[in-house]
């Protein structure tokens, strides 16, 4: 019974340790997603425009794509404004390219119109608090951070169910304990019921 208890207590303050930052983070992300109307956001935007070098201009007329991104182009795009264009989706309509970049706290996107040449960009950045509040929703933060979230949501269930089993075997001495773990179910519940419509 000794060991067990140790193993138990073992898994419980490893899984706290692993976990306490990102339950911190977490906490306070669901805090300022919670009142976003309330906090004021300034984004930055950013707008550019160029022009596609005639000889890649011709290049692209002479064999116009319907898919994917020619080499030569993503290069271009890249060293002009300054971004990496990996995994990135080109759409292509009547020799015209769009591409999304969204991204954490913020967005982008860049038109091209083959037949001109001109190139127009737009990156709109909204700040740490908005960049924070995507990571928290997982929202445009690539498989790297979604695999992350699964992993931590495991140890946040292994921190928890290790603490109810401490709670269950300190339980005895401390009389208030099954009231309060019951009154962490009931009052969302009712919350839950009475007041979400």
């Amino acid at each position: 019974m000794h060991l067990w208890l140790g193993t138990l207590r073992q898994w419980h303050w490893i899984s706290s340790a692993l976990c306490l930052v990102g339950m911190l983070l977490f906490a306070v992300t669901g805090i300022t997603l919670n009142h976003a109307a309330q906090i004021e956001a300034k984004p930055s935007v950013i707008e550019r425009t160029a022009s596609l070098p005639e000889s890649l201009q011709r290049k692209m007329l002479a064999e116009q794509p319907d898919a994917g991104l020619p080499k030569e182009l993503r290069a271009w795009l890249e060293s002009e404004l300054k971004i990496d264009l990996t995994g990135r989706e080109a759409e292509w309509s009547d020799g015209e390219l769009y591409i999304g970049l969204p991204r954490p706290g913020g967005d982008a996107w860049l038109s091209l119109v083959l037949e001109t040449g001109e190139l127009e960009y737009e990156s709109t950045d909204r700040g740490w608090i908005s960049y924070l509040n995507d990571l928290h929703k997982g929202r445009n933060t690539g498989t790297a951070w979604s695999w992350f979230i699964d992993i931590f949501a495991g140890v946040c269930v292994l921190f928890s169910l290790t603490g109810l089993l401490l709670l269950q075997r300190h339980a005895g001495g401390r009389p208030t304990t099954w009231p309060l773990v019951g009154a962490g179910l009931v009052i969302p519940l009712l919350l839950a019921l009475l007041f979400i419509h």
